[in-house]
């Protein structure tokens, strides 16, 4: 990072032995530009295609998370709609709430419903991680100052170590990427290159 160092920040968590990798939000509600809730996200795309090549041969646990909103969900997420009404666009059975077909799951790897910015919050992701004797989350998608930083924050919180890979991560504001992007590296987990994250997974095999 390109911001100084403070003092007693900014400390290596480091990787396990058991990693994971989740892919936060990459639906075409969120991809493709005819989206009211569009990223700039080309870039994110090819290299969450390349960790998935990478997960998949290491064997390790890849889960998807999607947002999709019934009508019965509507009161759940009342206030987080109020907040942002474009969430609305997000209707479930709808193609927004699909995974961008250039990085789709393979029938063995869940994709969560969430309703709110969290990976974790109010899904099994936790248990999933757990059940799987996962250590590591390698976290990808978007939006970087949203979902991304919550669902880090959160693995942390969960007793796993956050790493977030810059190149496989996007918003729709450049600053509020860079300034996420510090915050997480600085308090919450590593902020690593797509290379560093592509050279520990090739490390890693899970029975």
């Amino acid at each position: 990072m390109t911001q100084a160092h403070i003092e007693g920040f900014g400390g290596r968590g480091g990787s396990g032995l058991r990693p994971a990798l989740v892919v936060v939000d990459m639906t075409l509600g969120f991809t493709d530009p005819e989206s009211p809730l569009a990223c700039d996200l080309e870039g994110p795309v090819e290299n969450i295609a390349r960790l998935l090549e990478a997960a998949r041969e290491a064997g390790i646990p890849v889960v998807f998370t999607t947002v999709a909103y019934k009508e019965s969900d509507r009161l759940t997420a009342a206030t987080f709609i109020e907040k942002v009404p474009a969430l609305l666009t997000l209707e479930a059975g709808t193609r927004w709430a699909e995974i961008d077909p250039r990085i789709a799951p393979r029938e063995t790897e869940p994709v969560l419903n969430k309703l709110f910015a969290s990976g974790f919050f109010g899904t099994p992701l936790g248990a999933l991680l757990t059940a799987a004797g996962v250590d590591t989350l390698i976290v990808t998608g978007a939006s970087t100052s949203g979902c991304v930083r919550a669902t880090a924050v959160d693995a942390l919180q969960y007793g796993f170590r956050p790493i977030v890979p810059r190149g496989a991560v996007g918003d729709r504001n450049p600053d509020a990427h860079e300034a996420n992007l510090y915050d997480i590296d600085l308090k919450y987990g590593d902020v690593v290159g797509v290379e560093d994250a592509l050279g520990y997974l090739k490390g890693v095999a899970i029975e």
